[in-house]
């Protein structure tokens, strides 16, 4: 039995709520009163508690309290499943090192894939867990885990394998990224093209048809993979019909954004070098910025990503943990959320909705996660703070929320 089988039902009336503005569709009333009513976990009935329908009057009660409602959180960017950590490059950096004195040291990802592949699917299940468990605790629901510490077929399949895992364990929806082109594994040192083509040719027809891959990433970057390159892995996830996100402008301005644009990509993700042409064309498709302020802190960046300029081009921002070893060892939405604000000048509307419905369309999950609405599934969150500029306003506070997650109760009062 999973830990999510044993929790208790949420199926009855939700009364004394106050829906957050930003968790209800476009058009929708916010009720300070509200009501849900859940059946077969499924929201079948909002509004006025007073409003009421008397066909829903035996139904079990659970008192809200006037805490705030919002759907459930989405972290939309992961690498949550590896093995080991590296505290010690952190140390060695404060200390002076640079990035080429920690890569000779046997630092840098090159460490993530050696720990990653001496590690057996169990133990990066109970890795993993702990990491999953404080990022539950703030209200989530859905989440994306990328590959990419494996870098050959049999551990990016344990990663990805180890992610399945962990949503059917503690019932959260996780999407799952096949991200084999996020750095090249030492034994195709100065051999990218050959790589590349393990990775289109072999690696990712294979776990496709394990069913194991639910959208395709690439690091496109000047010390990662180039347009080119990058390109080939994109033609090679839509010959299997599945959708495609990039590591795009965090370093340099490579034109990535502009190509996966081309290719409909849910998200670019990072995107501090974005450029006009790439807002122009992520505008055009659809496509999400995610936004990494976990990264950008931790790298001690200076150069912003271009919110203001994705504001006016109406391109839908989402905000994310980027939760790795590496360059953002971060468990804390709520805290990522903070930084969105004062890191970037996100408003309080905007960061709710980064971390909810554009989160959700980043993984394609927007008929199921980052709202609350009638005939929807049941995953929401009721927070005991009195408006939702809390959320982003504490830090290192944990609210302590009730989360109700694929119709079950999993944390508080029922």
């Amino acid at each position: 039995m999973s830990f999510a089988s044993a929790m208790p039902s949420a199926d009855g009336v939700w009364t004394d709520l106050c829906l957050a503005p930003e968790a209800l569709g476009e058009g929708e009333q916010a009720f300070r009163d509200a009501a849900i009513v859940v059946s077969n976990g499924i929201m079948v009935w909002i509004g006025s508690q007073r409003a009421l329908p008397i066909l829903y009057a035996s139904m079990p009660r659970h008192l809200g309290r006037g805490a705030l409602v919002t759907p459930g959180l989405i972290d939309c960017h992961t690498h949550l499943v590896y093995g080991g950590q590296r505290a010690n490059e952190f140390a060695m950096r404060l200390a002076g090192a640079s990035y080429e004195e920690v890569a000779r040291a046997g630092g840098g990802i090159v460490s993530s894939v050696r720990a990653t592949r001496a590690a057996s699917e169990e133990e990066l299940f109970a890795q993993a867990m702990p990491r999953l468990e404080s990022l539950l605790a703030e209200g989530l629901c859905a989440l994306e885990i990328k590959s990419g510490y494996g870098l050959n077929l049999i551990y990016e399949r344990a990663q990805l394998r180890v992610a399945r895992r962990l949503g059917e364990h503690f019932g959260v929806t996780v999407r799952t990224t096949f991200l084999g082109a996020h750095a090249l594994p030492p034994e195709y040192a100065g051999r990218s093209q050959a790589y590349i083509d393990l990775v289109c040719k072999e690696m990712m027809p294979a776990l496709a048809s394990e069913g194991l891959i639910d959208a395709v990433d690439a690091f496109c970057e000047t010390i990662g993979f180039s347009l080119s390159e990058t390109e080939q892995v994109f033609r090679a996830a839509q010959d299997l019909g599945l959708p495609v996100k990039l590591h795009a402008e965090q370093l340099s301005n490579m034109g990535g954004a502009a190509l996966a644009a081309r290719y409909g990509a849910l998200s670019c993700d990072h995107i501090e070098h974005l450029d006009a042409e790439g807002i122009s064309r992520m505008r055009q498709a659809g496509t999400v910025a995610v936004l990494l302020p976990g990264a950008y802190y931790f790298l001690r960046d200076t150069h912003l990503p271009p919110v203001s300029a994705l504001r006016e081009a109406g391109v839908p921002m989402a905000v994310s943990t980027d939760h790795n070893p590496g360059t953002s060892p971060a468990l804390s939405l709520l805290l990522m959320m903070n930084m969105a604000c004062t890191l970037f000048r996100l408003t309080v509307p905007e960061v709710l909705a980064g971390v909810t419905r554009h989160a959700a369309r980043a993984l394609r999950l927007s008929d199921t996660h980052g709202q609350i609405g009638q005939g929807r599934p049941a995953n929401f969150v009721l927070w005991p703070v009195d408006e939702p500029a809390e959320l982003a306003y504490w830090l290192g506070h944990k609210p302590m929320p009730t989360v109700v997650r694929q119709g079950r109760i999993m944390q508080g009062p029922g």
